[in-house]
């Protein structure tokens, strides 16, 4: 199928900011180069947004214990490359929509488990928000770009 014609995946993603304004970021497991990314996902049939981020957030990470600091307005979008089209989501989608949550983690480092039941990271760290955009696969980075701006606004 050709991408144009693909749909974009219904996704959340959820930026986490430790008592230092550090934000969590996870090396993903299918992708162990010297990347990095926040956590994120899709959007279940019947979820609403704010759930879909908390079970992402549960299921990638185990943390459970944060307060949410703000929904950013509207949605961020990104392609994916012509060469992973087919592989990623069963070849379903040509990349994804999401809306993306900035939260306060309040529980302890020792609550950040990776060895969850189906494992997306592999390893873990905090990283300041100005360093987002070039720890991220390339197709992402323009997306970081613009939240790192959130991020700066909300922390300044």
């Amino acid at each position: 199928m050709e991408k144009d014609k693909l749909p974009m995946r219904k996704g959340v993603g959820a930026i986490i900011l430790n008592k230092k304004n550090k934000v969590f970021v996870g090396k993903r497991k299918d992708n162990p180069i010297d990347k990095w990314q926040m956590p994120q996902g899709g959007v279940n049939k019947g979820e609403d947004y704010l759930s879909a981020m908390q079970r992402e957030l549960l299921e990638e990470t185990s943390i459970k214990n944060i307060v949410i600091l703000r929904e950013i307005e509207g949605f961020f979008e990104y392609e994916l490359p012509s060469s992973l089209i087919g592989i990623i989501w069963k070849g379903k989608f040509r990349g994804q929509r999401q809306k993306w949550f900035i939260a306060r983690f309040t529980g302890e480092e020792k609550e950040i488990n990776l060895k969850t039941k189906n494992p997306e990271f592999i390893e873990w760290k905090w990283i300041s928000p100005e360093k987002l955009p070039y720890v991220i696969v390339e197709f992402k980075k323009e997306m970081y770009l613009e939240l790192s701006k959130y991020i700066k606004k909300l922390i300044s």
